[in-house]
């Protein structure tokens, strides 16, 4: 077992991928990795990747794409700015659901817990969804946002709930879409955002202005390496090869979210600001997921 391991040469792209990319996002994380996982050690990104892991049955994959928002706030209510994102309430129960969307906005159930205020009420959904969010505050520079926990209540996308209704056709769904159908119809928006009862809440983030938003693995993402899995099925961690029809690309499974469940779902961590939403919001590609798992694994077993 000497060399690198036949299947994995032959993945769609690999030769061609940026693995130096790839070792940085995986080498962010990987001292938080049990005992026996590869460590970086000096040799080129893509022979450590080769040398050191196999690959996990391939699974058939649906990829999506998150992004961090860049928005406009202000530090109190005023004119258009009237959508706050709110801090997490001092008795948020641990391990069971607090309120749903519906009945904390109805029952005003967290006044006082404003951290900033955003002009709309859709830009303020999507900073949940998110999950992070960058904030341009008058005369404050760099203020950032991020998750702080949840009501725990299952994730309901509004994209799905309008292609249920016909209003958008299933192959047309987009954020830009949902942006737009909600635009024509602002007197519905209340009503569509508490469709998703979970409800995420913030804490302020001090975080260097190059780097990403802080994942589930308590380190920043990487922009077009980080991705977030259903941890029940891809380790937290792990290298994992998404095939498209865009493309291969080695990611690092860095990040969960409430809508990503299953073996086959990963969602790319697209980057910052209006060309990462764009991006984000139009991806939703089906392909192939490889995880890749330490060799020496591999090894013990065929002894």
């Amino acid at each position: 077992m000497s060399g690198p391991w036949p299947e994995m040469l032959r993945l769609s792209g690999w030769s061609d991928d940026d693995h130096e990319a790839a070792l940085s996002a995986y080498a962010s994380t990987a001292d938080l990795l049990p005992d026996g996982w590869p460590r970086p050690d000096g040799d080129s990104a893509r022979r450590f990747f080769e040398r050191n892991f196999h690959l996990a049955s391939p699974v058939p994959a649906l990829v999506t794409g998150y992004f961090e928002p860049e928005l406009d706030a202000r530090s109190r209510p005023e004119g258009p700015f009237r959508y706050p994102l709110y801090a997490a309430p001092a008795d948020l129960p641990d391990g069971k659901p607090w309120y749903s969307r519906a009945e904390i906005e109805e029952g005003g159930l967290l006044a006082g817990r404003e951290l900033v205020w955003l002009a709309s009420a859709l830009d303020a959904f999507f900073a949940q969804v998110q999950g992070s969010v960058r904030v341009r505050l008058p005369g404050v520079r760099g203020c950032r946002f991020g998750y702080a926990g949840a009501n725990g209540h299952a994730y309901r996308s509004i994209g799905e709930e309008l292609v249920r209704r016909e209003a958008i056709a299933e192959t047309d769904i987009s954020i830009g879409a949902i942006r737009d159908w909600c635009e024509r119809h602002p007197d519905q928006v209340p009503a569509l955002l508490r469709h998703n009862p979970s409800f995420v809440f913030f804490r302020k983030r001090d975080l260097p202005a190059n780097s990403g938003p802080i994942g589930t693995l308590g380190r920043s993402v990487s922009a077009g390496r980080s991705i977030a899995v259903d941890p029940a099925y891809v380790p937290l961690g792990a290298p994992v090869w998404l095939e498209t029809e865009a493309g291969g690309r080695l990611t690092v499974a860095q990040d969960t979210g409430s809508a990503i469940k299953g073996s086959g779902r990963a969602d790319l961590f697209c980057g910052t600001g209006s060309d990462a939403s764009d991006l984000a919001g139009s991806m939703r590609d089906s392909g192939r997921m490889f995880t890749f798992l330490p060799r020496q694994d591999a090894e013990r077993t065929l002894r």
